[in-house]
């Protein structure tokens, strides 16, 4: 069974929650994923209310916006160009401890908030 855009909808924002709350107990790139996920859930959404079929199974933020077609803010683009990178290094990480490294929280508050303005953004576009 298809997921409903308005389900896809509710579990980016719940991700999104989810970052927050794994930043403020220090899992900063744990947070980094959730945002991505939540991004990826988001976009799928969008796929599915804009052309009424089932998102590919792809975690590529980068590709559910060229099957869609979105003209994305270039700010916007950037962002999610590079989240997409970093995304797939958290995923699948070489060295565990030198991840934990590359994300303090600062860096980890401000992808946070780049990824609720995407977010926003892509509610926007239904």
């Amino acid at each position: 069974m298809k997921k409903r855009p308005n389900e896809w909808f509710r579990q980016a924002e719940f991700d999104m929650d989810t970052a927050e709350l794994i930043c403020n107990v220090g899992r900063f790139f744990y947070a980094v994923f959730m945002c991505h996920l939540s991004l990826e859930k988001a976009l799928k959404g969008l796929f599915t209310a804009k052309l009424g079929k089932i998102p590919p199974k792809t975690h590529s933020l980068i590709y559910l916006i060229e099957r869609m077609r979105l003209h994305v803010p270039e700010h916007l683009e950037d962002f999610m160009y590079t989240l997409n990178r970093i995304s797939t290094q958290i995923r699948y990480p070489d060295d565990l401890h030198k991840m934990l490294n590359n994300f303090d929280e600062e860096k980890t508050r401000q992808l946070i908030t780049h990824s609720r303005e995407a977010l926003i953004w892509i509610k926007t576009r239904l």
